[in-house]
């Protein structure tokens, strides 16, 4: 048995009663009191379980709107019913809207009895419109909450996900893991400062966590969670009340004051170690917003707006789906994905670090001139990927060295252009530097949420610390580009546009499974460094080549000059790369130089853990410092830079810095150093 709110009806007199039979079947019952009356009950509707081997729901809610019932079941499963077609719903509904709000009532219970049996003969067995099988796994469904028109499920998991429907089909957005340990979550509760509370047990204790502060906010024992609980909030008060060895105990709190202020809001509990901005909301009446994800060594992913003219850093989502620290993101942003309407942005994300695991999200932000942040972002979860989790389905795995666990992805790169008519399905592929010394290349259909390993190679023997694809076109066709760094300071370059198209037809006739494929031997190496190349970035120029940038361990920076060309005509030649120059600054910063970026053809950015960001004029066969500036960021983990043409025409650079904390600095650039002086 379990009790729902009934929409349309007080909830003071009436409420919906969802009762599991034998053979699977669940009955919705209305009933209606009256002080000093007999309960009325009116059958409104038959429902049909999968089978499983314990077939009885555990919770259940209505979506009025849309004339739906969601509920979850103890296999773990959540469900969805219609019953907008009801006889008893359409027979309310009309009276509902001729005016009348109380149903007629029965005065003998006897009646009321051999009425519901009568009347559920007449009505049909619905089955399920949707089905999400084990989605909580074995342990069951705790509870179903509608929230802004998104539904909320929890479980036994540790888990709570967040839904919507499709054309009357269920679909996962995202999970969310509260805190470590918290494995039984029972409800969610949503305040009206726009906090969420998640309520649940943690091993013999009652826990009312909240997910704006991400702490603990009560912690009462009580025994564990096989008991019955109730638990009520107030500004005045807090409630808890449960069951324990037979007594009724209740747990009172009288709301305080509190004494703590926080003057800054934190964006994660450890370190970032990577951030990426996805672009510009235009919000009307306001100034444009640039919104950013992050990652952070507390293995959450936070995407969040940070306004140049607040000076502050809101979050507008979290997401806790990686096991170990996030070390590295990528965006796909092809012509059609990059924004959709005039004021809003759409996005793959792609988010990776430790235990070998790869996250895929869509992300979709526009203006909201009602939030806080004046961006409303709604991510959706699209796939995901663990090499030891794809261990177990390996053929002929005992002749095989089992993959190391602790392996970590360094870097990714989206490939560029790969979702083209060339291919037969629109598979985009992903590139990822791992610290076991491969390149590997995976593929993704988001269609059918599948990431798959496709490619991989053991070059450079060593980890891997940086990858970056890029994609030469010409008159006569294109061809897919990768550049990988590696801790010894060598650089190498591959051709994997024929791993790319034998790995397409593979997984178009496989239909989505495939073995992964041997990439193919480097076209070109280079030693630019002494030791491990921490950050790279690679910018074609007008001309035709390709400069790629590098700093090392070392302090160093080097720039060398790429040509790419064909060993004939036709398009799938053999490609041929060539060093046309190489410049190297030895000591061009005192620590480790961790972000670099190529602004323009003579002109190089470049950030490192001495704290310092410093502008570079690449001249021929030198590079002259332009100017410094100091930053406030600690042990600098990475930078991304972009462009912004003000409304004078000016051209402004920004970068945005991530370590301990996070930075955005702007400014402009001139090409010429300054004469006679020393750098500013």
């Amino acid at each position: 048995l379990s009790w729902a709110p009934r929409p349309g009806l007080s909830p003071d007199t009436a409420a919906a009663l969802l009762a599991s039979g034998p053979d699977g079947e669940m009955l919705w019952l209305d009933v209606t009191h009256r002080p000093g009356q007999a309960p009325w009950v009116r059958l409104m509707g038959r429902y049909l379980l999968p089978p499983c081997k314990q077939r009885w729901h555990t919770c259940a809610t209505f979506l009025p709107q849309e004339g739906l019932l969601v509920c979850g079941d103890r296999r773990g499963s959540l469900l969805l019913f219609p019953c907008g077609s009801s006889p008893g719903w359409a027979a309310e509904s009309t009276s509902i809207v001729n005016g009348g709000t109380d149903p007629i009532v029965e005065d003998s219970s006897n009646e009321l009895e051999s009425s519901c049996l009568l009347h559920k003969g007449s009505l049909p067995l619905e089955s399920p419109l949707s089905v999400l099988f084990g989605l909580h796994g074995k342990t069951g469904v705790t509870s179903v909450t509608i929230h802004k028109s998104y539904i909320y499920s929890t479980g036994r998991d540790g888990v709570y996900r967040q839904l919507h429907l499709r054309d009357q089909q269920l679909e996962v957005l995202q999970k969310h893991r509260p805190c470590k340990g918290l494995q039984w979550i029972e409800e969610l509760q949503f305040t009206s400062d726009g906090d969420l509370l998640v309520l649940g047990f943690h091993a013999d204790n009652f826990v009312v966590w909240s997910s704006r502060t991400s702490e603990n906010i009560h912690c009462i024992p009580c025994g564990g969670g096989h008991r019955s609980w109730s638990y009520c909030s107030s500004p005045l008060a807090e409630v808890f009340a449960f069951i324990k060895s037979g007594d009724v105990m209740l747990y009172q709190r009288e709301a305080e004051p509190c004494e703590q202020q926080v003057l800054l809001e934190s964006l994660h509990g450890r370190e970032i170690t990577c951030v990426r901005r996805l672009g510009a909301v235009q919000v009307p009446g306001r100034a444009t917003v640039n919104v950013f994800v992050t990652g952070s060594e507390d293995t959450t992913t936070c995407v969040l707006v940070l306004s140049e003219n607040s000076r502050a850093a809101v979050p507008l989502a979290r997401l806790s789906d990686h096991i170990s620290s996030v070390r590295t993101l990528a965006f796909a942003m092809g012509p059609g994905d990059e924004s959709f309407g005039d004021e809003g942005l759409s996005a793959l994300l792609f988010s990776a670090g430790g235990r070998a695991q790869i996250e895929c999200y869509r992300l979709l932000c526009t203006g909201d001139t009602a939030a806080q942040s004046a961006v409303a972002c709604q991510v959706m979860h699209v796939a995901s990927h663990r090499l030891d989790k794809h261990w177990e389905q390996k053929k002929n795995r005992h002749k095989l060295v089992k993959m190391d666990p602790e392996t970590r992805y360094m870097s990714l790169s989206v490939v560029p252009g790969t979702s083209t008519k060339q291919l037969p399905t629109p598979w985009k592929f992903l590139a990822a530097a791992c610290s076991d010394g491969s390149v590997r290349v995976f593929g993704l259909l988001e269609a059918a949420r599948k990431l798959v390993l496709v490619a991989e190679s053991f070059h450079h023997q060593r980890c891997v610390l940086k990858v970056e694809a890029f994609l030469h076109t010409w008159a006569g066709g294109e061809r897919h580009l990768l550049c990988s760094a590696a801790t010894d300071g060598s650089i190498a370059f591959w051709d994997i546009t024929g791993s790319i198209m034998d790995a397409a037809d593979a997984l178009h006739q496989a239909g989505g499974e495939m073995q992964p494929l041997a990439l193919e031997a480097p076209l070109l190496t280079v030693m630019a460094h002494s030791c491990g190349v921490n950050s790279l970035h690679i910018r074609r120029t007008p001309e035709g080549p390709y400069l790629v940038a590098s700093g090392s361990d070392d302090g160093s920076i080097h720039v060398c000059l790429l040509e790419v060309a064909l060993g004939r005509a036709e398009a799938m030649a053999g490609t041929c790369l060539r060093v046309l120059e190489r410049v190297s600054r030895p000591c061009a910063h005192a620590a480790h130089v961790t972000g670099i970026r190529v602004l323009r053809p003579d002109l190089l950015l470049s950030a490192s853990v001495d704290q310092r960001l410093t502008l570079w004029n690449h001249c021929p066969g030198e590079l002259v410092p332009l100017s410094t500036t100091f930053f406030h960021v600690p042990d600098l983990a990475e930078l991304d830079c972009w462009e912004v043409v003000e409304a004078g025409g000016e051209l402004r650079y920004y970068c945005v810095l991530c370590g301990q904390g996070l930075e955005m600095l702007c400014g402009t650039a001139s090409s010429k150093p300054p004469p006679q002086e020393a750098p500013q």
